[in-house]
Formats: C-alpha cells, sequence, structure tokens
C-alpha cells in the first residue's frame, strides 16, 4: 500500500490532508497548553485555601490548635499544599515533555512538507513542459504534412496542364520535394520528441511521483506516530504524580486516624481547669433560737465588719462559695502575698457615688496611690504608676492557681531557651577568640571582650530571672513553703492597721446569681476619701516646672493618668520619676500626666526650686 502508486493522480487532495494534520497537531498542542494552565491555576487556588486556613502565627488561634483534630486539619492543610505541588508538576512536564517537543516538531513538519511538494509540483511541470513540446512537435508536423500534399497536389496539376511551361513544372516539382522533405523533418523530429516525452512521462508516474509521495507518506505516518506517543506521554505525567498523590490521600486519612478525643478533653482540662476546690456545703443557719445566731464560714452572708480578724498563719482555707467569686477572708484562711492583695484591689471597680470629675486626669491616679497610703501604709511598694495603667502582673497572679502554674512553667522554659541561646553565643564568641589568639593577623582578641562580657552578663540576668520565675513556680506547686515570714509579717501589719471594713475594699462578693453587692462601710470609705480628695484637688495649684524632657519615642497615652506624646515633641517635667518608670510632665496649663520615663529624654534644671512655673 503506496500513496505513489494509489494516489498517483491525488496531488492536491494529498496536499490538503497533510495540511489539516498538521492543524490537528497544532490543535492538540493547543489542548494541552490550556490544561497546564488549568492545572497552575488549580494548584494554585489550593496552595491559596491551604493559606488561608492556616493559623496565624503568634495569635491566639495559633495557640488552639493544640488539639488533635486542629492538628489533623493542620496536617490535612498541609498535604493539600502537597497535593497542589503535584498539580504544578503536571503542568511543569507537559509543558516541557509535550508542548515544547510537539512546538518543534511541527516546524520541522512544516520544512519537510514544503520540501517534499516543492519537488512534486518542480516534477509537475517538467512534465507539463515536455508535454508542450511534443505537442508544438506535433502541431508542426501535422502543418508540415498538410503543406507538402498541397505541394504534390498543385504540382500534379501543373504537370497534368499542357499550357504550363516546363519552367513553372520544375519549379512546382521543386517545391513539392522541399515540402516533402519539411514533413519528413518534421516528422523525425516529432517522434524523437514523442520518445522522449513518454520515457519522462514514465519516470513521473512511475518513479518521481511515488517517490515522493512516498515521503509524504512517511512525513504523515511520522506525525500521527508522533501525536500517539504525545499522548501515551500525556497519560503518563498524570500517572507518575498518582504515587505521591496517593501518599497525600494517606497523610490525610493518617492524620484524621490520630484525633484522639480523650487526648482533646485532657487538653480542655489543662486549659481551663483553675485548681479552685468545689464549694462546701452550706451549713442550716436556725433563726429559731433567741441567742444571736452565729454565722458559718461558708455562709453567703457572712459578715465584713464586725471584729478584727485573728492574725494567725498557716490556717487551712476552706473550698470556694462559687467557682467563679472571690470569698470573703476568714479568720482561718491563710493570708495571700501582699501582691495579690493589691492586684486584687487594682482589679476591683468600688462604687463611689460623689466622686465628681476632677480637672486633670491624674487626680484620679493620685487619689488611688493616697488612697494606698491609707490602707496599706506602704506608698512605695504597694502602688506603681505601670500597674495603675492595666499591666499583667508579672508573676500572673491574677490567674486561677492551675492557669498561673502552666503560665510560670512557659515563661521558665522561655528564659531557659534564651539561656540556652545566649551560652551558645558565648561559645561561639570564646572559639572566635581563641582562633584570635592563635592567628593574631586574624583579628584582635581584646574586641571580643566587651561583646564577651555582655553575654556573660545577660546569662546573669536571665538566670536571676530564671530563679525568681522558679520561686514562684515552686510556690504554686507547693515545693516551697506558700508563705515566707516576710510576707508574713507584711501580711500581719496589714490585718493589724486595717479594720475589715477596709481589708474589704478591694473584694467584692457576689451572689449566686453573679451579680455584686457592697457593704455600706465600704462604700461610706470610699465616698469620705473621694469628698477629702476633690477638695483637695480643686484647691491644688499647679506644680513648678523642674526641667524639660524630649520625646524620643511616639506614646499613646490610653488610660487614665497618662498623656499621649509625639515623638520629638519638647514638654516640661513636673516631677521627676520615684523609681516606679514613670516621669510626670506638662504640655499646657490643662494638659499633664505621666508617661514612660524610657520614652523621654529628660534634662532636670537644678537650680529651679519651684520657682520656675508654666506659663
Amino acid at each position: 500500500m503506496s500513496w505513489g502508486t494509489e494516489l498517483w493522480d491525488q496531488f492536491d487532495n494529498l496536499e490538503k490532508h497533510t495540511q489539516w494534520g498538521i492543524d490537528i497537531l497544532e490543535k492538540y498542542i493547543k489542548f494541552v497548553k490550556e490544561r497546564t494552565e488549568i492545572e497552575l491555576s488549580y494548584a494554585k487556588q489550593l496552595r491559596n485555601l491551604s493559606k488561608k486556613y492556616q493559623p496565624k502565627k503568634n495569635s491566639k488561634e495559633e495557640e488552639e490548635y493544640k488539639y488533635t483534630s486542629c492538628k489533623a486539619f493542620i496536617s490535612n492543610l498541609n498535604e493539600m499544599n502537597d497535593y497542589a505541588g503535584q498539580h504544578e508538576v503536571i503542568s511543569e512536564n507537559m509543558a516541557s515533555q509535550i508542548i515544547v517537543d510537539l512546538a518543534r516538531y511541527v516546524q520541522e513538519l512544516k520544512q519537510e512538507r514544503k520540501s517534499n511538494f516543492h519537488d512534486g509540483r518542480k516534477a509537475q511541470q517538467h512534465i507539463e513542459t515536455c508535454w508542450k513540446q511534443l505537442e508544438s512537435s506535433k502541431r508542426r508536423f501535422e502543418r508540415d504534412c498538410k503543406e507538402a500534399d498541397r505541394a504534390q497536389q498543385y504540382f500534379e496539376k501543373m504537370d497534368a496542364d499542357i499550357n504550363v511551361t516546363k519552367a513553372d513544372v520544375e519549379k512546382a516539382r521543386q517545391q513539392a520535394q522541399i515540402r516533402h522533405q519539411m514533413a519528413e523533418d518534421s516528422k523525425a523530429d516529432y517522434s524523437s520528441i514523442l520518445q522522449k516525452f513518454n520515457h519522462e512521462q514514465h519516470e513521473y508516474y512511475h518513479t518521481h511521483i511515488p517517490n515522493i509521495f512516498q515521503k509524504i507518506q512517511e512525513m504523515e505516518e511520522r506525525r500521527i506516530v508522533r501525536m500517539g506517543e504525545s499522548m501515551k506521554t500525556y497519560a503518563e505525567v498524570d500517572r507518575q504524580v498518582i504515587p505521591i498523590i496517593g501518599k497525600c490521600l494517606d497523610g490525610i486519612v493518617k492524620a484524621a486516624e490520630s484525633i484522639d478525643q480523650k487526648n482533646d478533653s485532657q487538653l480542655v482540662i489543662e486549659a481551663y481547669k483553675s485548681g479552685f476546690e468545689p464549694p462546701g456545703d452550706i451549713e442550716f443557719e436556725d433563726y429559731t433560737q433567741p441567742m444571736k445566731r452565729t454565722v458559718s464560714d461558708n455562709s453567703l452572708s457572712n459578715s465584713r465588719g464586725e471584729g478584727k480578724p485573728d492574725l494567725k498563719f498557716g490556717g487551712k482555707s476552706k473550698g470556694k462559695l462559687w467557682p467563679f467569686i472571690k470569698k470573703n477572708k476568714s479568720p482561718k484562711q491563710q493570708k495571700e502575698p501582699l501582691s495579690h492583695r493589691f492586684n486584687e484591689f487594682m482589679t476591683s471597680k468600688p462604687k463611689i457615688h460623689c466622686f465628681r470629675s476632677l480637672k486633670r486626669g491624674t487626680q484620679s491616679f493620685c487619689f488611688h496611690k493616697e488612697l494606698m497610703k491609707r490602707t496599706i501604709g506602704k506608698p512605695t511598694y504597694a502602688f506603681e504608676a505601670r500597674d495603675y495603667v492595666g499591666a499583667t502582673p508579672e508573676d500572673f497572679s491574677n490567674l486561677p492557681p492551675e492557669q498561673r502554674r502552666k503560665k510560670l512553667q512557659q515563661k521558665v522554659d522561655e528564659l531557659n531557651k534564651e539561656i540556652q541561646k545566649e551560652m551558645d553565643q558565648r561559645d561561639a564568641i570564646t572559639k572566635m577568640k581563641d582562633v584570635y589568639l592563635k592567628n593574631p593577623q586574624m583579628g584582635d582578641p581584646a574586641s571580643l571582650d566587651h561583646k564577651l562580657a555582655e553575654v556573660s552578663q545577660n546569662i546573669e540576668k536571665l538566670r536571676v530571672e530564671t530563679q525568681k520565675f522558679e520561686a514562684w513556680l515552686a510556690e504554686v506547686e507547693g515545693r516551697l513553703p506558700a508563705r515566707s515570714e516576710q510576707a508574713r509579717r507584711q501580711s500581719g501589719l496589714y490585718d493589724s492597721q486595717n479594720p475589715p471594713t477596709v481589708n474589704n475594699c478591694a473584694q467584692d462578693r457576689e451572689s449566686p446569681d453573679g451579680s455584686y453587692t457592697e457593704e455600706q462601710s465600704q462604700e461610706s470609705e470610699m465616698k469620705v476619701l473621694a469628698t477629702d480628695f476633690d477638695d483637695e484637688f480643686d484647691d491644688e495649684e499647679p506644680l513648678p516646672a523642674i526641667g524639660t524632657c524630649k520625646a524620643l519615642y511616639t506614646f499613646e497615652g490610653q488610660n487614665e493618668g497618662t498623656i499621649s506624646v509625639v515623638e520629638g515633641e519638647t514638654l516640661y517635667v513636673i516631677e521627676e520619676d520615684k523609681g516606679d518608670g514613670w516621669t510626670r510632665i506638662r504640655r499646657n496649663e490643662d494638659e499633664e500626666g505621666y508617661v514612660p520615663t524610657s520614652y523621654v529624654e529628660v534634662c532636670l534644671d537644678k537650680n529651679a526650686k519651684g520657682a520656675k512655673t508654666y506659663i
């Protein structure tokens, strides 16, 4: 089966067919190209989807992903990301193994097709030229034969006419002979050209055209085979990633099987366990007895203002009345550290109905400070401005015992990591110093002493900090005595200097329905203090400026008693840092407050002793 013998006369149709084959190949290339674009788009969407649901770093959401179900979900997202990567591999392999290869092959195919059909047209033109020569010699031979016949007839006519001279007859005879000779020459020429044409025609239909058509047939068959191979490659590219996709799916299944509901339940306990004991039974109070009834320690109506507490230590505290309220201190309860009392005082919100608006936000700050002086008797220890602006206590004493233990343990772990990092840095500097000592040309060993001392100092600071948090942790876990003797003495002094009504100032009582109640004595105390301070602040004169300061950073004073400053702003200093980390400044007559001392550069006027005032 050969196109050269079977399709010897279908040159034009073969030309159209081969062009159609190239068009089909280009269409297939376009199809694969669009498939790669779809794969890339799909992979991008999968990656975006996986990224969208990934927990944000250093956020509360990231802490919630400690549960096994959430970890399985994270594994699902990671496997989906790998799944998307396999689709990118499909796109890349199809582009490199199919599109690029076929595009190059199409260009070669077009060149080969053009060359073959050019040879075919050249052979056609040659046979057509031979045919024209044959036709031309044939017409000439026919014309010469007719002329010779006419010349012969004319000669015979002249020869038969008696009236014609002998010269005319001779002339006609010669003319007839010439015509006959021309006819013979044309016949010989025509015969020669005919033989040549037949030879050329035989070569054309049996040699040239079959060879050309055979090349075209082979070219077309190669195109078909190449297209089939590309389709196989198309399938193999998909097949190659199936094992990896299967592993991704297996990873999702494995992650799903790793979900442990019991472990998640335990994590919920660890996350929210307060460490408090459930409330005990409420004792029966008999109102039928004529004698004065005694109120049990567990009663919700426990009196706050009768008598002074017995200053005994080491007693066991009974269970809380309710899991979420603060129990009123009884004589049998173990005393809390002073820091706990101060935190409770700062977090409580007493109702002060007569405390009217003051001219400056710092007056409320001073009111609380003076209140601490009257109540505690130790102003420098009891209160700092940074506590007033709502900072979390360093020892996490505002948290329930179990949560406090977790926070302290986390802080200890973080500090240990920092210590290890600093120690590694110290070791690296030490090694570098040894290298400098052995090879002085590489550097000066003395240049590293400052850095080495700085790192050692940092390690010592971190160790002190770690010991502090470990002590708090040990206290929470019961490894150390809950109260030191110093704290007990301070607590005893606190109780002896203050009546129970003031001691209960920071302790709000909650009823079983969650509502707050306050004692009349507490409100009375607050009202008296508020009235005193209100009168004092109304008559207070502006403090004199003792220097100036320049804001090094921008500070947003959003809490009461603070003031906002802008970087580069110059203000007046009216009260320097008392050791609590805050400096009191003034912008104008009506704007003054506290800013962190580290945020400003203070320049005090030593000669100013209250004479320099703000104008």
